[in-house]
């Protein structure tokens, strides 16, 4: 079993949170009309990919009715059909559609991971949950040697990830580089890391994220990696 599967065995066991163990397991119980006849995950969800990635992407947790009841990150929700399908039209996945662990999507240099591992309540978890939960991401990073590109959806999700690098030892910018959408730089570790919104109902409902500008993010990523 490679250090990665083990890692994964390890996130997927977690319960060092009680309200986020609470409320991920309520759902799976009480579950949603339109999910009735699933049997939710209900779990932690482990990153997702492949281990020699040169592309890495961080979100911030779960959905409730997505990852939390597929057990597959950005699986069954509209925030992974746009994520997959923009991956998809890149290179990056096998499929524009991800609907669940056993669906034949196949990540192409890519891996998908988040800040938090539970679902949370109302999408908000607490920095202590943010704080127990860091040590995953950073021992991903630590194993996925590969990295060259990093793509964060949101702000909360760029800063985890440099909180993360910073555990990791690495010396970061100073003054730390602000978020913006479609901003980009140019880590002294020999990372780019790029900036996006986050592919959620409020913001692609809204307008703040749209097709165009979704793609742009992952256009600059592949002329990153060539």
């Amino acid at each position: 079993m490679s250090r990665l599967s083990v890692l994964h065995d390890t996130i997927t066991a977690c319960r060092q949170c009680p309200r986020l163990v609470a409320y991920r397991e309520e759902i799976a119980h009480r579950k949603t009309r339109r999910f009735h006849d699933w049997t939710y995950w209900g779990k932690p969800v482990p990153g997702f990919g492949d281990v020699k990635a040169r592309l890495l992407i961080v979100g911030l947790a779960p959905a409730a009715h997505g990852g939390n009841r597929t057990g597959r990150m950005f699986t069954g929700d509209r925030s992974g059909d746009w994520l997959y399908g923009v991956l998809h039209q890149f290179g990056f996945a096998s499929q524009a559609e991800s609907v669940s662990r056993d669906d034949g999507m196949r990540l192409i240099d890519c891996y998908i991971t988040a800040t938090v591992r539970c679902a949370p309540p109302g999408n908000k978890p607490l920095p202590e949950e943010f704080d127990r939960c860091r040590p995953f991401l950073v021992n991903e990073l630590r194993l996925l040697t590969r990295v060259r590109v990093v793509v964060v959806l949101g702000k909360i999700a760029f800063d985890g990830y440099l909180k993360a690098c910073r555990e990791l030892g690495h010396a970061l910018p100073r003054p730390l580089p602000p978020f913006g959408h479609g901003r980009v730089y140019r880590l002294p570790w020999g990372v780019t890391l790029i900036g996006s919104y986050h592919p959620s109902q409020q913001n692609t409902f809204t307008g703040k994220l749209t097709g165009p500008m979704f793609a742009s993010i992952f256009a600059t990523a592949r002329r990153a990696l060539t």
